[in-house]
């Protein structure tokens, strides 16, 4: 970003060094004092506020490109639009959008005896039989903020259970709507978490509490028309090391009540018509062994790493609900190398979600006859994922497409082929993308870098493909928690493409795209793997002749902040700006303090530096705020939510101060800007208008920072 003689000031904290001593060893932090969990501080707020202000006087002279970007993303986007309706037990559901409205409107018609095509909620007839369960817009309101935690609805009682955030705490209060009146009941629930269950007369319905620390510790059972002080503790879960959930089978057979830790599963089922039947262990707590189960035609289908790096998927009849895991049936064994990331049930056929080599793809088999496809793929780069089968006895099978030039394309597959083979495909609808995009004008493909101890990592790309290269590149990245960032198409992207850019993302270590092992090479004291492979990518980018030295700037968000923060700090050099969302940058200090937020669940993922010295210097040695090298460091624009659970305001905030220290006097560093939501929480703003306007930000950030030659 180019430097001029009237560029403001920039805010400055005020210093109250603590010192932190562990291990033998000391660090100072001048800025903890910004880490208030009360978020009513006023010398924070004030603070908090003033980088807002920076943040606006230093792109102020991008006001207007904002603007058009912003205009270019919403012009993209069919604004009045529909989700494909999806049946479930004699009805169509679906969610619509309205030209000028933040959020959706949740809606559903009856369907028509023997007609397997969704409705069109457009057609006057159907129109006048729909029925709006719940408007968001209308809930929300003026507020500023406005998200769904739970949407559950009861066929036997038409109940619809819905819980709302209004800050972005993600604590929620639980209502009950009667669909028949439209109107709420008197039952009210307070300081909800995500997750619930029915009972299948529809009296007693099961929600989670978090703790202090936003950890999903309890599960609780309402009666409906009871006051909520009788509400009945089911389970509380005291080892601060794993988060409680409960949901239903997909076919409402049983109730599933499961304990997990980052890498250990405990998973009980109880019948949901007989909830005081209490429920049974069926996946018992073994330290490292995860699971998840769906239930089908008599039997549960357990997906399982126990004896399977890269799992499997198990049968367990219901009368053998507690048997031992080692009598357990394989259905689809292990294969090394073939992560099985997920399983899913219709009545006659078993859905499973796999990965091999950064490519997802999607298994289908008949039970009755062992039968089985693979659901076709056109691209190379692109990804697949079962969509909304909520219909156990459905004969078809939806699913959803996309790649980096493919926009988000949900198809219908008949499931009446012979032998197992697919039948017809329907495609039901392709993602709108106004404007005349036409997928033949951009390329994607495959690259792969070699990182310094060898390991190949895949990079997925796509561009113009008229593009003059080398130019400007965003490297995107993650690589934490086994969580793949797959490639998917983006209409917002196309502002930056059509200008001459290239996105990329880099699969690091420490996400799953290539399996168990990936994953595990990236976490621990083999963390800056994940780093590494970030740079390789960089530098692959560069040998590959698709961007310059000086011409690649990267983004990430929250491990995916503490990934760009870190390779910031290793390659200053190789980056032109960096885009840090809700970035966990402060990961040092957060990991050692457990009576913030996640922070013992944690150390499953990162190690515990409170007990560990290795861990602890590993950690040291990575952590983004405690490393930032006194050199001519590039533009960095970093976000956070001040009510955000997960991530505290508090590290942008204090790694953006120290960047400031860090490099004054320093020819060419910075500027370093710092956004604060003040009304909102990890995921920003829930307003998709809102949404797109921080995207336009972000772009317009970009385009102003990175000028190749």
């Amino acid at each position: 970003m180019p430097a001029t003689p009237d560029q403001p000031a920039p805010p400055r904290a005020e210093r109250r060094p603590v010192t932190r001593e562990r291990h033998g060893r000391t660090a100072v932090d001048e800025y903890g004092w910004l880490c208030d969990v009360t978020r009513t501080d006023a010398d924070v707020i004030a603070h908090l506020e003033a980088e807002n202000t920076y943040v606006d006087e230093v792109l102020g002279h991008t006001t207007d490109l904002q603007a058009t970007l912003f205009e270019e993303i919403k012009g993209r986007v069919q604004e009045t639009d529909l989700s494909v309706p999806s049946h479930q037990r004699g009805r169509w559901y679906y969610a619509r959008t309205i030209e000028g409205q933040q959020y959706p409107v949740y809606c559903r018609v009856e369907a028509e005896p023997g007609v397997t095509d969704p409705p069109d909620p457009d057609d006057v007839g159907v129109a006048a039989r729909e029925q709006v369960m719940l408007d968001a817009n209308a809930e929300a309101g003026d507020g500023d903020y406005f998200a769904l935690g739970v949407l559950d609805l009861c066929e036997s009682t038409q109940v619809l259970a819905w819980a709302a955030d209004r800050n972005g705490s993600e604590q929620y209060e639980l209502r009950f709507r009667d669909l028949t009146t439209g109107a709420d009941l008197g039952d009210v629930v307070e300081g909800v978490y995500y997750g619930s269950a029915w009972s299948v007369d529809g009296r007693h319905f099961f929600y989670t509490r978090p703790d202090d620390a936003m950890r999903p510790h309890e599960i609780w059972r309402h009666e409906l028309g009871t006051p909520s002080a009788d509400d009945v503790l089911v389970h509380r879960e005291d080892d601060e090391r794993f988060f409680c959930s409960i949901s239903t089978t997909k076919d409402r057979d049983f109730v599933l009540l499961e304990m997990g830790s980052k890498i250990t599963s405990e998973i009980r089922v109880c019948p949901a018509d007989d909830v005081d039947a209490g429920f049974t262990v069926l996946v018992p707590r073994r330290q490292g062994v995860e699971a998840s189960v769906e239930h089908a035609a008599g039997a549960f289908f357990v997906l399982t790493n126990d004896g399977a790096l890269d799992f499997r998927i198990a049968t367990v009849a219901d009368d053998e609900v507690g048997s031992d895991p080692d009598s357990w049936v394989d259905a689809v064994p292990h294969t090394p190398g073939v992560r099985i990331e997920d399983v899913d049930v219709l009545r006659d056929h078993l859905l499973v979600a796999e990965r091999i080599d950064a490519t997802t793809r999607l298994r289908v088999r008949r039970l009755s006859t062992g039968d089985e496809f693979l659901v076709d793929q056109p691209e190379e780069v692109s990804t697949v994922h079962a969509g909304a089968n909520d219909d156990m006895d459905w004969s078809q099978l939806r699913f959803t497409y996309t790649s980096l030039v493919t926009p988000s394309t949900v198809i219908d597959l008949d499931l009446d082929g012979e032998l197992g083979a697919p039948g017809t495909r329907h495609v039901r609808k392709v993602q709108p993308v106004l404007g005349g995009y036409d997928p033949a004008d951009y390329v994607s493909r495959r690259l792969w870098a070699t990182a310094d101890d060898g390991v190949r990592v895949p990079v997925s790309i796509v561009h113009r493909r008229d593009r003059e290269a080398p130019g400007p590149v965003l490297l995107y990245g993650y690589g934490s928690y086994e969580i793949s960032i797959d490639p998917s198409f983006s209409s917002a992207r196309l502002s930056l493409l059509d200008r001459g850019w290239a996105f990329a993302i880099a699969h690091v270590r420490g996400g799953g795209e290539m399996g168990r092992r990936w994953y595990e090479d990236g976490k621990f004291s083999a963390k800056t793997n994940t780093f590494d492979d970030l740079i390789a990518a960089g530098r692959a980018l560069i040998d590959d002749g698709l961007a310059t030295p000086d011409g690649i700037a990267i983004r990430g968000g929250s491990a995916g902040g503490l990934l760009v923060g870190a390779a910031l700090n290793r390659s200053p050099d190789l980056w032109a700006a960096v885009v840090a969302e809700v970035p966990f940058v402060d990961a040092l200090n957060t990991i050692l303090d457990p009576s913030l937020p996640l922070t013992v669940i944690e150390w499953e993922e990162w190690g515990n530096p409170v007990e560990s010295p290795e861990i602890f210097d590993v950690m040291a040695g990575y952590t983004p705020y405690e490393n930032i090298p006194a050199v001519p460091l590039p533009p960095v624009l970093a976000t956070g939510g001040l009510h955000d659970p997960r991530v505290g305001y508090w590290e942008p905030a204090k790694w953006v101060a120290r960047l400031r220290d860090e490099t004054a006097g320093i020819d060419g560093a910075g500027p370093f800007l710092c956004k604060t939501e003040m009304g909102a929480g990890h995921g920003g703003p829930s307003g998709r208008y809102d949404a797109w306007k921080d995207e336009a930000l972000v772009f317009a950030f970009l385009l102003d920072s990175v000028r190749p030659g």
